[in-house]
This record gives C-alpha cells, structure tokens and sequence, in this order.
C-alpha cells in the first residue's frame, strides 16, 4: 500500500517563493508564508528541507512556469534545476511539477475577496498562488507527471 502523506506546494519564483500545504486526507489545504530567497539558494533548499521535515511529507508539488501553449517558459529550466536539486535532498519525497496557469491571477481575485489590498495582499500573492496551484492540482485527482 502506498504512503498517503501531507503535500507541500512550491509557489517557485527566483527571488520570492509561497507555499501552502495538505494534510495528508487532503481535506485542509491552507497557505504558509512566503520567503523571499533566492530560487537557486542553499538558504531555499534548507526551508523546503525543514518544512517537510515539519510534517510527514509525501509530495513536494513545484509550479512549473509555462507559456500559454503549454510549453516551458525561460523560467522552467531554473526551475527544474531547483526540482532536481530537491530530488537529491529529499530522495523519500515524490516532486511533482504542476504547469503554473494564472495561479497569480485567482490569487489576487481571492485576496480581494478576502478584503486583503496593498503590501498586505502582496506580501501573501505568492502562498495563495500556491494555494491555488494544490488545490487544482487535488481537484484535477493528483496527476504524478
């Protein structure tokens, strides 16, 4: 039987990265905060590292940039280079990358709804990015590749 843990979503960015989380029966799905680090640093890999280390983590989910016809964006090679360097760390957990469609745009949309405007709203673009990333990636039944 396969090991149903909680799920980590990466908002990837190369300056600012957001995340959100899963629990492992997928009924709570909550943003965390954002950090803004470099996407490429030893500093990122090491807050991914603890984050997972936090929960029993089973699934690392990266948004992948891509352009409007589906293929990768400039970003995606980075941004595969920072999965691959995931992969080595964290051998146990399955890196998924989900392809990135207007997840900043929902985001915004929700943190209006929300009542959120200003630095405040944009301080948590990238978590609610991530947010929305997981919650189309359970909605969609958790495709691994």
């Amino acid at each position: 039987m396969a090991r149903v843990g909680a799920v980590l979503a990466i908002d990837w960015g190369t300056k600012k990265s957001g995340f959100a989380v899963a629990d492992p029966l997928r009924i709570v799905v909550q943003p965390l905060d954002a950090v803004r680090l470099d996407g490429d640093s030893v500093e990122l890999l090491d807050h991914v590292e603890r984050l997972g280390e936090e929960r029993d983590l089973e699934v690392l989910l990266i948004s992948l940039p891509v352009e409007a016809d589906g293929s990768d964006s400039g970003q995606a090679k980075l941004a595969r280079a920072f999965m691959a360097a995931l992969a080595a760390r964290l051998p146990d957990v399955t890196i998924v990358p989900y392809p990135e469609r207007l997840t900043s745009k929902e985001a915004e949309s929700r943190l209006r709804e929300a009542g959120l405007r200003g630095k405040a709203a944009k301080d948590r673009r990238d978590s609610w990015s991530a947010w929305v990333l997981l919650e189309d990636w359970i909605r969609s039944g958790e495709p691994r590749g």
